[in-house]
């Protein structure tokens, strides 16, 4: 069982603007099957990282573009379904108005790769339907857009909120053990210890 990265690039839109953006594409498994976390940009790119590999399933933090845009293309290539939290199909609607999740994610739903269980928490904040991934066994949480090094996802633009995504952190994420790696969906890696600190700093500062 093992946790493999991989940094694809490309571009995020919305409210009319667009930037350039790497993403971290996570790739959680073993020789057999594995679950991706966040299909972003290059679906030809993680379908070569995957290899000959059974895809569970293609499992999405946010439906920001950025995160989504290359989904539907490895689900139909790899035969995995997408899977969403609901309340984030306002912002996957936007960019694939004619391809819908194939599943929904739920806040403490348990999904199982290579007999590693990672459970689903709902994290709104950058995103109405953020959700983490805590994979317990292998002291890791996968946090997407909800919690980078240094603080709080963004939250200046649509369907985002500062006090959701300070709620999310502090109920859902600073309450798991402080070694708990933090895998972002953009930049380096941190500790839940590492982030906990400093909470009260977001908040003075409105991050």
């Amino acid at each position: 069982m093992r946790v493999e990265h991989l940094v694809t690039s490309g571009t995020f839109s919305l409210d009319g603007g667009t930037w350039d953006v790497d993403n971290n594409v996570w790739i959680v498994g073993d020789d057999r099957e594995v679950l991706v976390i966040d299909a972003a940009h290059d679906a030809d790119a993680i379908a070569a990282a995957v290899g000959d590999r059974t895809v569970l399933a293609v499992v999405c933090t946010h439906a920001h573009d950025d995160h989504v845009n290359a989904a539907p293309a490895l689900a139909d290539r790899t035969g995995a379904p997408i899977l969403l939290h609901p309340d984030d199909r306002v912002l996957w609607d936007r960019t694939h108005p004619d391809r819908k999740p194939d599943g929904d994610l739920a806040d403490g739903q348990v999904l199982t790769v290579a007999g590693t269980a990672l459970t689903v928490l709902h994290t709104p904040g950058h995103a109405p339907g953020a959700v983490c991934l805590h994979a317990p066994d292998l002291g890791v949480v996968f946090t997407g857009d909800t919690l980078f090094q240094g603080g709080p996802g963004a939250t200046g633009r649509s369907f985002s909120d500062f006090p959701t995504i300070v709620d999310s952190i502090r109920d859902k994420l600073l309450a798991l053990p402080p070694r708990t790696v933090v895998r972002t969906g953009h930049g380096d890696s941190s500790t839940i210890g590492d982030e906990a600190p400093h909470l009260d700093e977001w908040i003075a500062r409105g991050h």
